[in-house]
């Protein structure tokens, strides 16, 4: 499957034909002011990144870890400061206690949440953000496997200080809307 995968997204990155690099999700900007100043951050499947830009250009060091050589390919371009992996989150190892953020948006790998939580430093911070169970109601099609269930983010980071929680459909200006689950949470010092 991972092959496959990289083959999926590497096809897809090459028949795109982007203007611009991308912006980066709303939830990270909307919450910029929680975001730590300088440190190291993890992006979980980066895509070409707009995330990993913008975390740059708020002081951070920044790892970004994915499948496709064609999006890291891109992404270094434009970004010389980006510590690009080419990598299968399926078979990753995430060092302890090194991370000052980890961001992860739209990627479900239920596997990888209790690694993120090792690999944060205390006082840390996680961003997450990704579909519903309740996308099923536009895109029948989408395995419950890539969904998460009403709750099952929050419950899943109870035992972190949750600082921000939403969980509902997001109107996107010009794209169809998504049910999503977005959270930000605190490791305890």
């Amino acid at each position: 499957m991972p092959l496959q995968d990289a083959h999926r997204w590497n096809s897809r990155y090459q028949e795109e034909n982007r203007a611009s690099f991308g912006q980066p999700r709303p939830f990270l900007v909307e919450n910029a002011a929680c975001l730590p100043s300088e440190g190291l951050a993890l992006d979980a499947a980066m895509g070409i990144g707009a995330n990993a830009a913008y975390l740059l250009g708020h002081g951070l060091r920044v790892i970004g870890v994915d499948i496709s050589i064609v999006a890291l390919r891109r992404a270094k371009q434009q970004l010389p400061g980006l510590m690009a992996v080419l990598a299968d989150l399926t078979r990753f190892h995430l060092p302890s206690n090194r991370f000052d953020l980890v961001v992860n948006f739209y990627y479900l790998q239920r596997d990888l949440w209790p690694a993120y939580y090792r690999a944060l430093r205390p006082g840390g911070l996680l961003i997450i953000e990704t579909l519903t169970e309740a996308m099923h109601a536009i895109h029948p099609e989408i395995s419950p496997a890539f969904l998460l269930q009403p709750g099952e983010l929050r419950q899943a980071f109870s035992h972190m200080e949750i600082l921000t929680y939403r969980e509902g459909w997001l109107e996107q200006k010009g794209r169809h809307p998504r049910a999503v689950a977005s959270l930000i949470a605190q490791k305890r010092p």
